[in-house]
């Protein structure tokens, strides 16, 4: 009876045990694939390891905001965005320019001396391309743009080494190893009549106080003395604003003298003589043989002058020519339509018919090329080719 009350209890005691949980239901898509996946065990291998993969990573649209991860990783992500951001401007950011330089100072001049204040990554004085001389400007590249700034807020206008002439720094519109369009040439006027005191940065000051898009300003230095030319030119970077400058600007004193503002034509190594007998405005094959033939001859210093106003004086020749060096006469023959001007140095005269040629002289525009004499010969041609 007793084994018999036993084994009661113990089958009663089974039967009030709870149930064992509930297994968790697979997905309903799960059995039809896992009764086709049994009958190729490689294949229920594989989707095995694609389930496990599913539980460790969400979907790729899915990223809790309450996740760390997700801070660190949006973190990241906007450094390195700022990063390439300032990657893309360093050039533009990180380089200064320095005007005012002496024909003697070179890149390890500049060097010396900025190196003290920081590291230097590069250098560059813009030279003549025809005379290798320096064009009195130049550009430092830093290696950070705290750098630059520190540079040029403690510098600028502070004692070149060696001389008693200022440094004047400013932030460059372009870094030292980019390339400047050529185009920017179209965009830049011819500044004459410049006092003696005007600076690349005061010429620069004058135009960029009122027109936003000035790109630079170049006093023209005389090599052999250092000192102004009289002239220069100012570059911009906007059509609108450089047709607006030669308006309102003609006659603006700089300094102390008014300035004389014309177009600017492209400098080309003797690129004038071409120009000019490109126009259309040969007078015969005579003309342009004689016109070469005095280009080549290294001793002349007469520029012809074409398409002159009948009401231009002998004065009123002289004085655009007059900056550019010595002149030693000025010939307009009555009724012919032409002028002479004879320089001293033929370099001067160059310097002339790159500035001068395309510029208005009264009331017309004139064409300068080279002149043989002021005989009969080119009198008459002058008279046919331009008279009216």
């Amino acid at each position: 009876m007793q084994s018999t009350n036993g084994s009661d209890l113990s089958s009663k005691h089974q039967k009030q045990q709870p149930p064992p949980p509930p297994q968790p239901q697979q997905p309903q898509w799960m059995p039809n694939q896992w009764m086709g996946a049994m009958q190729y065990p490689a294949a229920a291998m594989a989707m095995m390891q694609q389930q496990q993969m599913m539980m460790m990573y969400p979907p790729h649209h899915y990223m809790a905001y309450n996740n760390p991860h997700f801070h660190y990783q949006q973190q990241y992500q906007q450094q390195q965005l700022h990063k390439q951001q300032q990657g893309s401007n360093s050039d533009e950011v990180k380089t200064i320019w320095v005007g005012d330089l002496l024909h003697w100072m070179d890149e390890t001049y500049l060097h010396s001396f900025f190196s003290q204040s920081g590291e230097v990554s590069s250098i560059k004085i813009i030279r003549n391309k025809q005379t290798g001389q320096s064009e009195g400007y130049g550009f430092v590249e830093f290696s950070s743009r705290a750098t630059a700034e520190k540079v040029l807020q403690s510098c600028n206008g502070s004692l070149m080494p060696n001389t008693e002439q200022p440094f004047h720094l400013n932030w460059a519109s372009f870094g030292v190893n980019e390339r400047r369009s050529d185009a920017g040439s179209d965009l830049s006027i011819f500044v004459g009549d410049l006092a003696a005191d005007v600076t690349d940065t005061v010429l620069h000051e004058t135009f960029s106080s009122k027109f936003q898009s000035v790109k630079g300003a170049k006093v023209v230095i005389d090599s052999n003395t250092g000192r102004s030319k009289g002239y220069g030119f100012v570059r911009f970077g906007d059509e609108n604003e450089r047709s607006t400058a030669m308006t309102e600007m003609n006659g603006v004193y700089c300094s102390s003298r008014p300035m004389r503002i014309s177009v600017a034509t492209p400098k080309k190594a003797f690129g004038y003589q071409q120009q000019y007998y490109s126009q259309g405005r040969q007078a015969s094959n005579g003309a342009v043989e004689q016109g070469l033939h005095s280009h080549n001859d290294s001793n002349n210093a007469t520029i012809f002058v074409g398409g002159l106003d009948s009401d231009v004086s002998d004065d009123d020749l002289r004085q655009p020519f007059s900056q550019f060096g010595e002149i030693i006469s000025v010939k307009i023959p009555p009724g012919k339509g032409c002028g002479f001007v004879l320089f001293a140095n033929r370099k001067d005269a160059e310097e002339a018919i790159q500035s001068l040629n395309g510029t208005t002289i009264g009331k017309q525009t004139v064409r300068l090329s080279w002149g043989r004499s002021i005989g009969n010969k080119q009198v008459n041609l002058c008279r046919n080719s331009y008279s009216s």
